[in-house]
């Protein structure tokens, strides 16, 4: 019975192969995993910087190309952001992984899981930033630091 349904299996892969069913799948998949990057674009570009009156956009802190969407199942994503700091040794850093993570929870309309680290070589202590931006203990401790809170209400409005 097993070799039935690996021979009927097989035969539906390569019907679905020349028909071009499979490959017009994956277009439509690739597609969708683009759109939702853009969404996600859209919601964190207009993010303010914590020191100066630009956007993360403005900067290019953010840009289309760092945000990156995986599917993990049913209506349901990884979101990968790399962000790129303005200078190497920027302090703020930590804020504006904050600020992105504060901003993305709030404004996403879909069930997701969130992972945002410094680009590889933009900042001089990006492990420990990346550490402290995904651990989600330290970013609920740092919400409740009314200072820190009333710096992110400042940036992602």
């Amino acid at each position: 019975m097993e070799i039935v349904f690996s021979l009927v299996s097989l035969t539906v892969t390569k019907v679905l192969q020349f028909s071009g069913l499979v490959d017009n799948r994956n277009a439509l998949k690739t597609k969708k995993m683009e759109e939702k990057a853009l969404e996600v674009y859209d919601v964190i570009r207009s993010i303010r910087d914590p020191e100066k009156p630009n956007t993360l956009e403005e900067l290019e802190v953010v840009t289309e190309k760092c945000v990156e969407v995986q599917e993990l199942g049913e209506d349901e994503y990884l979101i990968i952001i790399k962000f790129s700091p303005t200078v190497p040794h920027c302090s703020l850093a930590t804020l504006i992984g904050l600020c992105l993570q504060v901003k993305l929870q709030r404004c996403l309309p879909f069930k997701h899981k969130l992972e945002i680290y410094i680009s590889e070589g933009t900042h001089s202590t990006e492990e420990d930033i990346n550490k402290q931006i995904n651990d989600k203990e330290r970013v609920a401790a740092a919400m409740e630091n009314p200072n820190l809170r009333e710096i992110v209400e400042q940036c992602v409005t």
